[in-house]
C-alpha cells in the first residue's frame, strides 16, 4: 500500500462543520469525549485513512472479521449543528509520521469545509483529580476570552513540554492554514481512562460550539472507574511506604 491511503465511502454537504479531534492520548480523555459524540448523535462514517506510520496489525471484531487498523472521519448532526470527528485507535509511530498525518488529517477537513477545529486530550497531573479543570492553547489570541467564558483555564508554561502528537499539529499545522484552532485539555490522573475529564472537555465544547448531550452513559463508566480507583487505594493502603489517597502518583 502507499504510505497513506483514503478510502472516500460518503460525501454528504455539511453546513460549516467544526473538526473535532479524538485520538488516543493520556487517560484516553480525547479518544472517550470524541466517540461519545458518536455515540449520542447521528453520524455517518464517511473517510477512513490508512498509514504505514500506523502499528502493523488488525482489528477483530465480535464475529471474528480482521480489519486493517485505521482512522475514521465520522459526519456528525449535533441537533443541527454539523461536526466533522476524527477517531481512531492509534497515533502515528515516528514524529514524521505525525506530520504526514495530521497534514492528511488536515486536508480532509478542508474537503469537507471546515475552518474552525478543536482538538481534545487531556493533561496529566500525576494524582487523583477531584474538580476536573480543563487547559487550553490556541492558534490566536482572539479565541482566549471566548474559551474562558466557557471555564478554560490558560496557564504559563503549562502544559509543560508543549502539546506534542496529532492535538499539537492540528494547531500548529492548522494554524498555518487559517484554521480558528484551540486544544481543549482536561486534567486527568494520566494512568487511568477518566470518563470525568472526557466529561469536562464535552462540556466546554458544548458551550462553544452550540449543542446539548445527555451525560448518562459516560456517568455510569465513571462510576466503574471510581469502583477500580477505589481498589487500588485499598491495595496501596496496605502496601507499607507507599502513598495512600490523594498522595497517589502517577508512575510510568
Amino acid at each position: 500500500m502507499e504510505d497513506i491511503e483514503i478510502d472516500e465511502l460518503a460525501d454528504p454537504e455539511l453546513d460549516d462543520p467544526v473538526f473535532i479531534e479524538g485520538l488516543p492520548g493520556v487517560g484516553h480523555v480525547g479518544k472517550l469525549a470524541a466517540e461519545y459524540l458518536l455515540e449520542e448523535f447521528d453520524t455517518e462514517l464517511v473517510r477512513r485513512v490508512y498509514a504505514d506510520e500506523f502499528p502493523p496489525q488488525v482489528n477483530i471484531d465480535d464475529e471474528g472479521v480482521a480489519s486493517l487498523t485505521c482512522a475514521e472521519f465520522h459526519a456528525v448532526d449535533a441537533a443541527g449543528t454539523d461536526l466533522l470527528v476524527l477517531t481512531g485507535d492509534h497515533q502515528a509511530q515516528s514524529n514524521e509520521g505525525h506530520y504526514h498525518l495530521t497534514d492528511t488529517f488536515l486536508d480532509v477537513a478542508e474537503e469537507f469545509g471546515a475552518t474552525r477545529a478543536f482538538a481534545l486530550g487531556g493533561v496529566p497531573t500525576g494524582e487523583l483529580v477531584d474538580e476536573y479543570t480543563v487547559l487550553g492553547a490556541v492558534t490566536d489570541e482572539s479565541l482566549v476570552e471566548i474559551l474562558e467564558d466557557a471555564g478554560v483555564e490558560f496557564r504559563d508554561d503549562e502544559p509543560a513540554g508543549g502539546i506534542v502528537g496529532v492535538s499539537g499539529l492540528v494547531l500548529g499545522l492548522g494554524g498555518r492554514r487559517g484554521f480558528e484552532a484551540a486544544c481543549l485539555m482536561g486534567e486527568t490522573s494520566g494512568y487511568l481512562v477518566d470518563p470525568k475529564s472526557a466529561r469536562a472537555v464535552l462540556e466546554v465544547l458544548e458551550e462553544v460550539v452550540g449543542f446539548e448531550l445527555d451525560y448518562a452513559g459516560l456517568e455510569e463508566r465513571a462510576e466503574e472507574m471510581e469502583e477500580v480507583v477505589g481498589k487500588i487505594q485499598e491495595m496501596q493502603d496496605q502496601q507499607q511506604g507507599m502513598p495512600t489517597g490523594d498522595d497517589l502518583r502517577y508512575i510510568g
